[in-house]
Order: structure tokens, then C-alpha cells, then sequence
């Protein structure tokens, strides 16, 4: 080439970009835990629900506690989009007398990039419902993205509302988790990815914004590019002197390393959709390549 830059697409690993995906329940036979330790705690992401008694082995064991806390690994940061909890029942009528209302009254859930739900966001705290309106199985939407699921309750601070228990119990059946089940993936067919410079893939679930935008881009969805400093283009892209003032990024330090050793680059970016990693790279003349 005489200098003149090309753009060059490069398309890995073969996927049916045609498909359409609907919100899938990914919780399902993931890494469960709940306080007092993990026995038990898979029953609540094992689909089974047949029989909602404490006393079965399709709900999670009732403990009565001061506080109850249950927690779902959903295996990564992904995109969420609504939360199903199944409550026990002892296989009666969820009608006010049933003695189990009374603990599932006040509980909490959230979503979480770490087991601390302090760090998370609160999708939902139950300050309305009493024991004969809360429902069961009970809808919370959540359009956040996370990796860990939290259901909480206590009996920490008295007096509470007429109606609750002294204790808590984590009686939980069924927790189901619905999202898109990788984490570039949002919209509600899960069939779109987040815009090309959103940072580290995130974007929200229902509004497609970006939640940060990659270095060098800024705006709702990280379109417009940023003047970035010489100090910034060297140490966040490690570019050779000639593509001073060319907008880049890239996700990994090592692919940019294995990549420029196979071809002349002055940049490359890439975004991943479903299974296809999108690869975009800037060719240039070698002749004008300064070695670092």
C-alpha cells in the first residue's frame, strides 16, 4: 500500500445472526447460596416446583432467623430484565391465614456485580403488601445488568406493620431470573448488541444506552469522539508514533500485543455479538511504521 489506510472487517467463530432469542430464565441450575450454608440452596434454580411444602425437597429449608439471605451466581455480568420468586406455600391457598405470608412480608431483592447487595442496585423492597395481598409467585422487574441475584429479609428493627412475623424464613421454591444469557445482548428478543463503544459491552436492558463509554467516546450510546491525549493514546493503546491522534480501543492489552505482531496496525477495536467477535482494524503502510 502507498500509505493510504484501509478498513478491514474480520468476522470469527460462525453463529445464525438471523436468530431471534427471547428472555431466558438464566438462573437456572446456576451456583446457588443462602445463609447457614449452601445445602439446599440449588432447589430454588432447579425448575422443579411441583410441591411447594417447606417440608419437600423442590423449596429451599426453612430456617428461622433474625435475617434470611439467598444468592444466585448467574456466572457473569449479564443483562436482566425481570425476576420470578416462587415463595412456599405447604401446599395450601396463599390466602391471609396461611402462616407463610407472614415471613415472605418485607423481603428485598437485588442485583448485584458482587455477593455484597450493599454494592448492588435495590430492585425491589416490599413496604406496601400485607398477608392478604402479597402476591405469590411474585414479578419484580429489575432492567439492570449483574451477576448475582439476592433475596433478603429481616426482623432486625421492631415494631413491624400488623402482620409480620418475629422471624424471617428463606422459604423460596423458585427463583427465576430472566435476561439475555450473554452480556453483550439486550432488547427483548436478547438479538441486539450494545453500541460498539459502550465500555466493556454494558448498555441498559430496556433503553439501550450505554452505562460508560469506551476511551476516546462519549454520548448516550459512545458515538462521538473524544480528543485524547498523547499521554492517554500511548498508555491506553500503546499505538505506534504515526497514529498519534487516531481515535482507538481495544479490550485486551494481549490481543492488541498479538495482533500488531502479525499485521501493521495503527489501531484496532472489536465487539463481540453473541458467539461472533467483530474485529475492525486500520491497515497502514509499512514503510511508516515506527518500532516501539
Amino acid at each position: 500500500m502507498d500509505g493510504t489506510y484501509v478498513l478491514v472487517c474480520c468476522l470469527v467463530s460462525v453463529v445464525n445472526i438471523n436468530s431471534v432469542w427471547t428472555y431466558e430464565n438464566i438462573a437456572f441450575n446456576k451456583s446457588a447460596w443462602k445463609q447457614g450454608g449452601i445445602y439446599g440452596a440449588d432447589r430454588a434454580i432447579d425448575g422443579r416446583k411441583s410441591s411447594l411444602s417447606v417440608y419437600g425437597w423442590d423449596c429451599v429449608p426453612q430456617q428461622h432467623n433474625q435475617t434470611a439471605e439467598w444468592r444466585v451466581d448467574l456466572g457473569g455480568i449479564l443483562n436482566v430484565h425481570h425476576i420470578l420468586i416462587q415463595y412456599a406455600t405447604n401446599n395450601e391457598a396463599w390466602v391471609a391465614n396461611n402462616t407463610l405470608t407472614a415471613y415472605f412480608l418485607g423481603f428485598s431483592v437485588y442485583l448485584s456485580n458482587t455477593t455484597n447487595k450493599e454494592e448492588g442496585v435495590l430492585c425491589f423492597k416490599d413496604k406496601i403488601f400485607t398477608r392478604a395481598t402479597i402476591p405469590n409467585p411474585v414479578q419484580i422487574s429489575c432492567p439492570h445488568y449483574g451477576r448475582y441475584v439476592i433475596y433478603y429479609n429481616n426482623r432486625t428493627h421492631p415494631p413491624y406493620p400488623k402482620g409480620y412475623s418475629k422471624t424471617t424464613a428463606g422459604a423460596l421454591c423458585e427463583v427465576e431470573v430472566y435476561g439475555c444469557p450473554v452480556q453483550w445482548l439486550n432488547d427483548e428478543n436478547c438479538s441486539l448488541p450494545c453500541a460498539m463503544n459502550c465500555q466493556s459491552g454494558y448498555c441498559h436492558m430496556l433503553k439501550r444506552t450505554c452505562v460508560g463509554c469506551a476511551i476516546g467516546f462519549n454520548g448516550p450510546i459512545c458515538k462521538k469522539n473524544q480528543i485524547i491525549s498523547t499521554e492517554q493514546s500511548q498508555t491506553q493503546t500503546n499505538m505506534p508514533e504515526n497514529s498519534k491522534g487516531k481515535i482507538c480501543t481495544y479490550t485486551e492489552q494481549k490481543s492488541w500485543n498479538a495482533l500488531k505482531r502479525k499485521i501493521n496496525l495503527h489501531c484496532i477495536f472489536y465487539h463481540r455479538f453473541r458467539d461472533i467477535l467483530f474485529t475492525q482494524v486500520w491497515l497502514h503502510d509499512k514503510s511508516t511504521e515506527t518500532v516501539m
